[in-house]
């Protein structure tokens, strides 16, 4: 009996203690996904400004010091104290603002494939294995961002909507910051403007045609090609009756690939008044 009052004793001594406990563990995570929005709210405001309808206004950025110094925040965001939706989020905004950079850094104005290409020959190098990202204390390329930490750590198939490499193949880049709260109503948005528009997405006499990411990452996607085109299914705009929703649905088509277009999703080269000409941003 004296063991068991002690017990509920001792209990009821340490339960301010797990509570302060827990308290403070909630305190540091509301605080560091409340310092992770206000570090995205300057990528934000310039997307805001340079981009429109997914199109990217590069000389912009490159003249941009808010893009440089939001560039150098990314680096000290503690990412392992932030919600899942945020650092999802934090990820896919560093693929892109970084993909931004590379452009920049480059000063390339046709194709993101011409970087670190040699006598027309893509150098092992090449533009997704430059190692320019600063992220979260860590240096990476771009393609350890996108297989090692989007792919690897989230499987969040929607995510290959919002990753945006510079091209006009690829989804648009969206004119606002990803963040943890809005995230799903995000990718959900991205995914519906690339599966409902028929520019992007169509149907035709059994053939789906779909944005060629969707076949190169299609285990991302689905496990089978059934469940690949029953995940295309609700989104698509058809002309068609019932009956070709009803094949959608239960996956029946013949899937091909949209042609890829790798030119940039660039906004058309300004040139300066003579005598006010700039050189171009030097690579880093």
């Amino acid at each position: 009996m004296g063991s068991s009052k002690r017990m509920q004793r001792l209990v009821r001594g340490l339960l301010p203690a797990v509570g302060m406990a827990a308290w403070l563990a909630l305190a540091t995570t509301a605080s560091a996904q409340s310092a992770v929005r206000s570090v995205h709210a300057p990528w934000d405001s310039l997307l805001r400004a340079h981009v429109h309808d997914g199109v990217v206004n590069y000389q912009a950025f490159a003249t941009a010091p808010a893009f440089k110094q939001y560039l150098a925040s990314l680096d000290t965001v503690q990412v392992e104290q932030l919600s899942e939706p945020d650092r999802l989020a934090y990820w896919i905004n560093v693929y892109n603002a970084y993909t931004v950079q590379l452009i920049v850094s480059h000063g390339e104005r046709t194709s993101i494939r011409n970087i670190n290409r040699s006598l027309g020959v893509l150098q092992l190098k090449g533009p997704w294995s430059e190692r320019l990202v600063h992220a979260a204390g860590k240096t990476y390329t771009l393609d350890e961002v996108f297989h090692r930490v989007l792919r690897k750590q989230f499987r969040e198939p929607r995510m290959h909507f919002a990753v945006v490499p510079a091209s006009k193949g690829a989804p648009p880049l969206r004119s606002e910051a990803y963040t943890g709260e809005r995230l799903e109503a995000q990718l959900e948005d991205q995914t519906k403007r690339l599966l409902s528009d028929s520019t992007w997405t169509w149907y035709r006499r059994g053939v789906l045609g779909v944005n060629a990411v969707m076949l190169a990452y299609e285990k991302d996607f689905a496990a089978s090609r059934v469940e690949l085109v029953q995940f295309v299914a609700p989104y698509v705009t058809l002309r068609q009756g019932e009956e070709q929703k009803k094949r959608l649905a239960e996956g029946k088509a013949i899937v091909v690939p949209r042609p890829y277009d790798w030119a940039l999703n660039a906004t058309p080269i300004t040139k300066p008044a003579p005598g006010n000409a700039r050189p171009l941003p030097q690579s880093r």
